[in-house]
């Protein structure tokens, strides 16, 4: 190639004002989110020695904690509480989202005001969320007891049970944070061009065909989202059960999810004393069991981009 047919491409600017913004929320993130799980990991390789001095262990904390038959069953029974807890929150909620979302993207009139009404138990306290189911549920002074009993239906304990403590407070999580998938699936069926449904219109569609041929392949992707943040968010989920049952329950028991199993374990429980070691051991398996999740979301991910291409 000749030199006057030379291309010569200008050098991209670096803007520098784009760091200066992402700088505070950067900083924050690493010393409250980054920084306490890599010491955390840190953590999990020692071990305290008779004076209570650390001592490089390696995998020692993990390999106690798979093979010793004490940690084994209470991890087996956390691991099998957390992901029914996380089945019933992405059977109920998302599938009810959809629906309600489908709903509000048509033109019905007060679509505001239903929105606000569904997406407001998201923005409530927690604290104020346990307070008031605890006052609906509990199974002996509780609200919904009376008006059951005038009727004539029989009243369940949820909360006060074994069997259904679990399912009590997964629905109950998944009617707080309802109101984002909500949002995600309303956001995502409204920018949906209208040419394309007027078009199935007039080829004689049905609005059930419209939805399940056309919209909702469009929204795939959004549906990719909600389904991995509901894994994180509900798989690890501590402060609806903590919030519920007040003090944290002992182990073997149906409320004793991964992240209470970690929280009693690091910090102590009056069934155990604290050990930080231990803890740290089965933060560090969440860890590893999130990321399997975010990486299969990934890979799904990147195969319906290639499809699409």
């Amino acid at each position: 190639m000749r030199d006057s047919e030379t291309k010569v491409f200008p050098r991209k600017r670096i803007r520098f004002h784009i760091f200066v913004f992402l700088f505070p929320a950067l900083l924050v993130y690493t010393l409250f989110m980054m920084f306490p799980i890599f010491d955390s990991l840190r953590i999990s390789f020692y071990v305290m020695d008779a004076n209570r001095i650390p001592r490089f262990a390696g995998l020692d904390n993990y390999a106690e904690l798979l093979s010793t038959p004490k940690w084994r069953e209470d991890l087996l029974n956390a691991l099998r509480n957390s992901s029914v807890f996380f089945i019933i929150n992405f059977c109920v909620q998302n599938p009810v989202a959809l629906f309600l979302a489908a709903l509000l993207a048509t033109k019905t009139r007060g679509g505001a005001t239903y929105r606000a009404l569904l997406y407001a138990p998201t923005t409530l306290s927690l604290v104020v969320v346990g307070f008031v189911w605890q006052m609906l549920l509990n199974p002996i002074w509780g609200i919904v007891k009376t008006p059951l009993e005038a009727v004539g239906l029989p009243y369940h304990p949820w909360l006060g049970l074994e069997s259904t403590a679990l399912i009590a407070m997964a629905l109950i999580s998944s009617w707080q944070y309802i109101g984002v998938p909500i949002l995600l699936y309303y956001t995502a069926l409204i920018a949906i061009p209208e040419q394309l449904i007027e078009a199935a219109h007039i080829d004689g569609a049905s609005g059930w065909k419209i939805f399940w041929t056309i919209k909702f392949p469009l929204i795939l992707p959004v549906a990719g989202v909600i389904s991995i943040m509901t894994y994180i968010f509900n798989f690890n989920a501590f402060d609806i059960i903590y919030a519920l049952k007040g003090p944290l329950a002992g182990p073997n028991l149906s409320t004793d999810t991964m992240m209470s199993f970690f929280y009693r374990t690091f910090f102590g429980h009056e069934f155990q004393q604290p050990n930080p070691e231990m803890g740290a051991a089965i933060a560090g398996l969440i860890l590893c069991i999130l990321l399997v999740g975010v990486l299969i979301y990934y890979f799904w991910q990147k195969k319906i981009e290639n499809y699409e291409l």
